[in-house]
């Protein structure tokens, strides 16, 4: 690891940990905010909903923004932000300024995400991103693992208010970590998009035609687009002289890079707030579809969703730069591996939450016990993660992630057998299934997602996937709770009810996407997306 990729590493791990972390612990804390505060239930659960609508609408559009700005600048703002409003919420006098507080760390969250995959995806070469976001994703694991247990301790020992100041000295140190990073590759922190033809770690000329380290003419006597040589004597058109920036037989760079005028028409605001109303729909929906007696405004929600998305397609075909690009979209692992991202995450959280319930409700366990029976899923999530980059080099992506979706799904079903005599046995076995499924499943897809991207479009699909990562549990969620509902004589018994066979087959809905992703020989093929246009002049050529 060179020493510029190292904060760029620590910054991606430190600030997804931070955000898995909040996340885990604000559900410890919520009955003693409650109390303290004297706060109705359905403010407190505003605390959790404002902040997700917020990260999910946002999140795609701050991916556009750190590939227009940078992803080191976004993520900086994010990491301050996300510290700054932590704070607030430590200090807060009420529960409206708790909520609002929330919303506004929503935001500096959306800001964070997307950059921590994309910053990786500027700083890596696409073959060597897997052991990064290994890395990253067992960081995520063991904050989400720790959560409960540190939201405990410290909501016993010092309150409510604890919980929030976690966070703030790491977010507050990456931040600052992030503003005196230099971005790799790109000088100005903007991302160029490559095609494979141009040498990998080269600098990006001004002029496609300048060869890496040619100086370029200050005056205006050189004409725009010639070969320029280092003794400044070579003619237009003539065999390009051997230079050591160029391998041997490598053709010349074709494209060039986007104006400034059309970067910022990239970032489509249209585009940003239709698809900020339909994902701010579709997760309010969803919550509220899970929440006992509001199933008919949920699936309200979620019809105005899916109009509000209609009419995100018609603009986003209609206008020139679209806030979700044509070639990401169309390409097939990128989407085949939002698909499995979705569909893995809706089936691992709504089987948490029936799990939990199972066991505390139906087994009578405290949460220490309960925690200490799902224990094999965070061990097998932080040590399955170092794993999941060799595989992928000796199986390839598809038959990886085949085989997690197979893991995946044995755990649910294996879960949705116990009856309410279950022991610890039955339990951690299919505890440590989904853990070993979920891991590779996150890995391989993200992998391939953030890899197939386009470099320019690299924030854009951070955004996707992690977009991908707060719809599937809302879903999985909502799907477990309208079917607990459904056989109220079942109840949380797993063998008794109709939630966790349904989240099976979503689980299996895995098993199709995994099966399109790229295979071990396409492992190394180019990125997706048409070739540059060839320009209407001479192709250099070696003499």
């Amino acid at each position: 690891m060179t020493p510029r990729r190292a904060p760029v590493l620590a910054c991606s791990v430190v600030g997804a940990a931070v955000v898995a972390l909040d996340g885990t612990v604000l559900t410890v804390a919520q009955p003693a905010l409650q109390h303290d505060l004297h706060a109705a239930v359905g403010k407190v659960q505003w605390t959790s909903t404002g902040y997700l609508i917020a990260v999910a609408s946002l999140l795609v559009f701050a991916g556009r923004l750190g590939d227009r700005y940078g992803h080191r600048r976004v993520f900086a703002v994010g990491a301050l932000g996300f510290a700054a409003a932590s704070t607030g919420i430590a200090l807060a006098p009420g529960i409206g300024a708790v909520i609002a507080l929330r919303v506004l760390q929503g935001v500096c969250g959306a800001l964070l995400q997307p950059a921590t995959l994309g910053m990786l995806r500027t700083a890596y070469p696409p073959e060597r991103l897997g052991t990064p976001i290994a890395v990253r994703t067992a960081a995520i694991g063991l904050a989400a693992a720790a959560g409960p247990l540190v939201g405990g301790a410290l909501v016993s020992a010092y309150g409510w208010r604890a919980v929030f100041l976690l966070g703030v000295p790491p977010a507050l140190a990456i931040g600052l970590l992030a503003l005196t990073t230099r971005e790799p590759n790109h000088p100005g922190g903007a991302a160029h998009p490559r095609d494979a033809s141009h040498p990998r770690d080269a600098s990006h000329p001004r002029d496609a035609s300048y060869p890496r380290g040619a100086a370029r003419p200050r005056d205006g006597s050189h004409p725009r687009g010639a070969a320029r040589p280092r003794d400044g004597s070579h003619p237009r058109g003539a065999a390009h002289p051997r230079d050591a920036s160029y391998p041997r037989d490598a053709a010349r760079p074709r494209s060039t890079p986007p104006a400034p005028s059309a970067a910022r028409a990239a970032l489509d605001p249209g585009g940003a707030l239709l698809l900020a109303v339909t994902l701010g729909l579709l997760v309010h929906g969803l919550v509220e579809a899970a929440r006992p007696g509001r199933t008919e405004a949920g699936l309200l929600a979620c019809a105005a969703a899916v109009g509000a998305g209609l009419l995100l397609a018609r603009h986003e075909r209609r206008t020139a730069h679209p806030l979700l690009p044509a070639e990401l979209l169309r390409s097939r692992p990128v989407v085949a591996g939002l698909a499995v991202l979705l569909a893995a995450s809706a089936a691992l959280f709504g089987t948490l939450f029936v799990a939990t319930y199972f066991l505390q409700d139906v087994q009578g366990l405290d949460p220490l016990g309960c925690a200490l029976r799902v224990l094999p899923l965070a061990a097998l999530m932080v040590l399955g993660a170092p794993f999941c980059p060799p595989l992928q080099r000796r199986f390839g992506p598809r038959r990886t992630a085949t085989a997690g979706a197979a893991l995946l799904t044995g755990g649910v079903l294996l879960l949705s057998r116990l009856d309410a005599a279950a022991g610890a046995l039955a339990v951690g076995v299919s505890a440590a299934l989904l853990g070993a499924g979920f891991v590779t499943l996150m890995v391989t897809a993200t992998s391939v997602v953030v890899h197939r991207a386009p470099e320019a479009h690299a924030g854009v699909a951070g955004g996707l996937q992690q977009t991908a990562m707060n719809i599937g549990p809302a879903l999985g969620v909502a799907t477990a709770t309208l079917l607990v509902a459904l056989v109220p004589g079942g109840g949380f018994v797993p063998a008794h009810g109709a939630a966790l066979p349904a989240l099976t087959v979503i689980a299996a809905l895995a098993l199709p996407a995994a099966l399109a992703l790229p295979g071990a020989a396409q492992r190394q093929g180019t990125r997706p997306g048409p070739p540059p246009p060839r320009p209407a002049r001479r192709i250099c050529v070696r003499s």
